[in-house]
């Protein structure tokens, strides 16, 4: 029975993933804590390579749509992937199950859901960004290429922050990872965002995950049976994007996670 439950799980967050493309670590991680009663580490690291798996197929389909800017990934990598391997070598040292980290965990899960829950709710009010008209404005200043970030030092730095809230909570790498290349990279279309998104969290999940691994807080049959739902739940999903409303959908997410995040940080 619990097998099912642990599929039709997978499912849910699928659908969810496939019709706003947000969801996958935000959604499954306080499903595993608070529906099936998982210890936090243990449900994070099972998480982080279920959202590697999730997002792997969309980022190929994107790489062959030609529509990743590469250059915007590297730069985000650059920050994420040393900073993941920073925290899992600091949960290493202080112990992964030990409940002083496992309080840090849901704190700053609930945060990191917290986070989630606002910037889902601004795409769903706000849509497209506005066109930004700063640069226009001076007249000595050279327009930025697309994949020209506002400052060098801008990339690497939220892409550690976004390391960091990856590897100690697996949510991070979706809404709150496009909020940040929006501002980051101002003149990259959002389609190329959302994908150069997708792309940077695949090996930031892999590594985090693996990583997780190693400490021996992954639960590999638990990651297969939650794969079988969620695959196929993710086709469907992104077959109906155009016949729920987005709007309404992104809304409702971003309530369901600010109520996990509060329930999170009242642990």
């Amino acid at each position: 029975m619990h097998d099912l439950a642990f599929s039709l799980a997978g499912l849910f967050v699928g659908l969810v993933v496939g019709l706003t493309g947000v969801g996958g670590g935000s959604l499954m991680t306080p499903i595993l804590i608070f529906f099936f009663g998982m210890k936090p580490h243990l449900a994070i690291g099972t998480d982080l390579l279920f959202a590697a798996g999730t997002k792997f197929g969309g980022s190929v389909q994107l790489a062959r749509a030609k529509r990743i800017d590469w250059p915007v990934v590297f730069q985000m990598a650059m920050g994420s992937i040393p900073a993941c391997l920073l925290t899992l070598y600091a949960l290493e040292q202080l112990g992964a199950t030990s409940p002083e980290v496992q309080h840090a965990m849901t704190t700053t899960l609930g945060v990191a859901l917290m986070l989630t829950a606002v910037a889902t709710l601004y795409k769903a009010l706000k849509g497209q960004r506005p066109p930004n008209t700063d640069l226009g404005a001076l007249p000595d200043a050279l327009p930025l290429a697309p994949t020209q970030p506002l400052h060098p030092v801008l990339p690497v730095l939220f892409g550690a922050t976004i390391g960091v809230l990856v590897t100690l909570t697996s949510v991070g790498a979706g809404a709150i990872g496009v909020l940040v290349l929006m501002v980051v990279y101002p003149q990259l279309p959002l389609k190329r965002i959302v994908a150069a998104d997708i792309a940077h969290a695949v090996p930031l999940t892999l590594v985090a995950g693996l990583g997780h691994a190693g400490l021996g807080t992954v639960d590999w049959w638990l990651l297969a049976k939650l794969l079988a739902g969620s695959l196929p739940g993710i086709w469907i999903g992104s077959h109906l994007t155009h016949r729920l409303p987005e709007r309404f959908v992104r809304s409702l997410l971003s309530l369901l996670l600010a109520y996990a995040g509060t329930k999170l940080l009242a642990i």
